[in-house]
């Protein structure tokens, strides 16, 4: 058994692979994702399991779909008797830290972490629930709208920036903290809210970009049910953008982009800086895409590529150069860092059965099972009550929801999804099959009974919660300012020589 590697975990939130540097757009500058990807292995069909921030988190952090772990919405509490890849790695030697955002609905908003280092940015209560008894009614305060295109630009400072600088030198100076306390191994996430809408961006950032080069939307429309519905959702059919506003969001969304990925250069350079780098495996995603104006929808929600993939790119001790192209997704992130914290050794007993599978064998240059696939269950608001179903398995796309069309899509072929084959002849038989293949995988009756049951449950405690007495289950980090830095109990010397990396010279 080799030493076991360092793992740096860095995410994104709403990034589509498909406006980075390292995932071909001419436009988009994305350095440091890039140079993580060239010395590494880059991940080319690697998907959310939900299209949604806080389903698609408890997914990547357990290992489990959404609808086995009921992680449905924004508002689903994620239970913690569900063993995380924190948990598993705690009992594997490693310290587990998390900085910045990840979602966490419920009490505990920790999930195997030893250490938060920063508060949330999103409520952790269940005021996001949706009603899927009253589906077509839009929920304003948490339903998003066409505000954010309508109001892109620049910006000294918005509520995501303060909390991305937050993260950022939070994870570096605990990273620094590692290696002046020889502490080894460590698996730390570090979790950015960009480029996550509003698309507003600093102007150091929106200068990177020449404004009449923003290119445009290539795909102008999609008419299926579920895009009509998202329309309605985010009133995108009853709201005028013009075309420069649409630009505008995209150029914001742009210099997010490399915000984030400069973001992602910290977080490398420290570990440079700190010696640690050629120690540790660095991982960069995201939760999952923004469609940025493409089939005329916006933000996430839908299993359209835009809005369904996630860049993974992974570089450190024993991962090959190269890419793959065979499907994968954030379920198999957690069998992967087990594996990678593992290198030949035991690993804990499995707590629940696991819906993904591991990645390090093809992140060492290993081939794929033929079977290789990704699996999708979106069960949030602008869903008609029922569940929306999605297997990518080969060239195949196939979606599925009891009350709309079946949807198959020869990405290959049809990168773009602009040609749904269920309904084509010549593909009858790929579409039949994957008919069968869902009504043998999900209930989707039983699925619909529990979301409406667990949103039932959810309102009656939220409306508890806010009457009385507040107890807020918002993380508040440990911190004692008191102990920072020179204080009386210790000596400067001590400070200057604990606090210094490299440390000074011997005198």
């Amino acid at each position: 058994m080799t030493k076991k590697p360092n793992i740096v975990l860095v995410m994104a939130d709403q990034l589509a692979p498909h406006f980075t540097g390292a995932y071909g757009h001419p436009l988009v500058k994305t350095p440091h994702i890039d140079a993580v990807a060239a010395r590494g292995m880059r991940f080319d069909a690697a998907y959310c399991n939900a299209p949604l921030c806080a389903p698609s988190r408890f997914s990547f952090m357990s290992g489990q779909h959404v609808t086995r772990i009921a992680a449905y919405d924004n508002a689903s509490e994620f239970p913690a008797t569900v063993p995380t890849f924190a948990h598993y790695l705690r009992q594997m030697g490693y310290r587990t830290c998390l900085s910045g955002k990840m979602h966490f609905v419920g009490p505990d908003q920790l999930h195997g972490f030893e250490e938060r280092l920063t508060t949330d940015i999103y409520p952790s209560d269940h005021a996001w629930t949706p009603d899927w008894e009253m589906p077509d009614e839009r929920i304003d305060h948490f339903y998003h709208n066409m505000d954010p295109v309508q109001t892109a630009g620049v910006a000294g400072t918005t509520f995501q920036i303060e909390y991305d600088e937050e993260t950022a030198f939070f994870a570096r100076r605990k990273i620094f903290d590692y290696k002046m306390n020889a502490v080894e191994p460590f698996c730390m996430v570090v979790s950015f809210i960009h480029p996550h809408d509003p698309y507003v961006a600093r102007p150091e950032w929106w200068d990177l970009y020449d404004h009449d080069a923003i290119d445009m939307p290539a795909n102008l429309d999609s008419t299926d049910p579920h895009s009509e519905r998202l329309k309605r959702a985010i009133e995108a059919d009853v709201t005028d953008v013009t075309d420069e506003q649409v630009r505008n969001a995209r150029h914001a969304y742009y210099a997010n982009v490399s915000y984030f990925d400069s973001n992602v250069g910290k977080v490398v350079q420290a570990l440079e800086e700190s010696d640690q780098l050629d120690d540790t495996i660095v991982i960069v995603t995201s939760d999952h895409g923004d469609m940025l104006g493409e089939r005329g929808l916006w933000y996430k929600m839908t299993w359209f590529e835009h809005g369904a993939r996630v860049p993974l790119v992974m570089a450190g001790p024993g991962i090959a150069q190269g890419s793959n192209d065979a499907p994968c997704s954030l379920v198999d992130m957690l069998p992967t860092l087990m594996d990678m914290a593992a290198q030949g050794g035991e690993t804990p007993e499995i707590g629940m059965p696991l819906d993904g599978r591991s990645l390090f064998a093809e992140a060492q240059g290993g081939v794929a099972p033929e079977d290789a696939e990704a699996i999708g269950e979106y069960c949030a608001e602008v869903a008609p009550a029922h569940p929306i179903l999605m297997i990518r398995r080969g060239r195949w796309k196939y979606i599925h929801c009891e009350v709309d069309p079946p949807q198959l899509f020869d990405l290959v072929a049809d990168p773009s999804e602009l040609t749904n084959l269920a309904g084509d002849p010549a593909h009858a038989e790929t579409a039949a099959k994957f008919a069968a293949e869902v009504a043998e995988r999900w209930d989707s009756a039983a699925i619909s009974a529990n979301v409406i049951a667990t949103q039932k449950q959810r309102r009656a405690v939220h409306a508890a919660m806010e009457a009385g007495l507040v107890t807020s289950w918002d993380y508040q980090p440990q911190r004692d300012a008191s102990t920072e830095f020179v204080r009386n109990n210790v000596s400067w010397d001590d400070v200057v020589h604990r606090m210094q990396y490299p440390p000074p010279p011997k005198v």
